[in-house]
């Protein structure tokens, strides 16, 4: 199915039910007096996250969303019936930003988190409600009060353990599908990786994380460039964001400097983001001699210290792939304390 991580819609909350006019007309009591009830209240609109969805693609067929009305009261006292609140299921990671006052209404990330967006309207008066010492017979009522509407945006950023960062044709989407069973789109052009995927690596027997392969970044991409923008704000949700560089044909000084290109990239769409680069993993070693490898690794090691842990692999032929996912499992554990 079609990724979809980005859509508007519309919400309203149920319009109060109008409060009644009547009057007793009972045998025994000639002159009855008002027994109006009032209007339900109307139904709220929530959102609420569940595991069990990872798109917004439903969204494309349905738009606008209602919720109940509130009934209308009746005669003897009745109030009339409450609408019933309407729950609207997201994804986990869907932000809810409000597009009239754009504002973030709220941040989505566990199973069965909720939100009340719109408020439904209370029930109008019955003309019970009026009755005085001054006037036993009002006719007076009110209606009930309309339901709240928003025009809501709807932003799903991936929640991810490993986010990957590289240009096109760095070997993301291969990097996932041999360490996952995730089957992502593979194909030797750019942009290949329209849709960001997601794939869990069991990296032991008990234990596993969430790798996603985020589209390849051109320069400029943090402006709006190419896919740009677009899919950057998804390496919000990743714990660790791992570069990865296709080496073949490539010297040390053009490594470091596309290395430092998608840094820059991550540091002006999101300067806290920098922070989170962690990982520096060097693919298509299969298509170079292992001593130019070798050096290679040991030169970028020495330039990034501390700041980034380097690896090689062959994302095709899976060479060095389960020492790597291994290695990113521990790293976690040791994050999580």
């Amino acid at each position: 199915m079609k990724f979809i991580d980005e859509v508007a819609i519309d919400v309203s909350a149920g319009n109060g039910g109008n409060g009644c006019m009547s009057f007793r007309r009972l045998k025994n009591i000639p002159k009855g007096g008002p027994d109006g009830g009032d209007g339900g209240k109307g139904g709220s609109v929530f959102l609420k996250a569940v595991n069990n969805i990872n798109t917004l693609s439903k969204f494309r067929y349905q738009r606008s969303f209602e919720a109940e009305h509130g009934k209308r009261g009746g005669s003897q006292n009745k109030t009339g019936g409450n609408g019933k609140d309407l729950y609207i299921e997201v994804p986990c990671g869907t932000v809810i930003i409000d597009l009239d006052s754009e504002t973030q209404i709220a941040d989505l990330t566990s199973e069965g988190e909720e939100q009340c967006i719109c408020v439904g309207g209370e029930g109008g008066l019955g003309n019970l409600k009026f009755k005085s010492s001054t006037n036993r017979s009002p006719t007076k009522t009110t209606e009930g009060k309309l339901g709240l509407t928003k025009n809501l945006k709807l932003e799903l950023r991936l929640l991810a353990d490993i986010g990957l960062l590289g240009k096109p044709n760095a070997g993301k989407s291969s990097l996932v599908e041999a360490v996952s069973s995730a089957k992502p789109k593979i194909a030797d052009y750019e942009f290949t990786t329209l849709y960001p995927s997601l794939g869990v690596v069991d990296y032991s027997p008990l234990s596993s994380f969430v790798i996603s392969d985020i589209p390849g970044l051109i320069s400029g991409a943090s402006k709006g460039v190419g896919l740009g923008i677009q899919f950057l704000k998804h390496l919000s949700r990743t714990r660790i964001i791992m570069i990865v560089i296709d080496i073949f044909d490539k010297d040390y000084e053009e490594v470091i400097k596309e290395v430092e290109e998608l840094i820059k990239e991550v540091r002006e769409y999101n300067k806290d983001l920098e922070s989170n680069i962690a990982w520096l993993t060097l693919n298509k070693v299969d298509l170079i001699d292992t001593e130019e490898v070798n050096k290679l690794v040991k030169q970028l090691e020495l330039n990034y210290k501390d700041k980034l842990k380097v690896s090689s692999i062959s994302a095709v032929q899976r060479t060095g792939t389960k020492e790597l996912m291994r290695n990113i499992g521990r790293y976690l554990e040791s994050a999580d304390g």
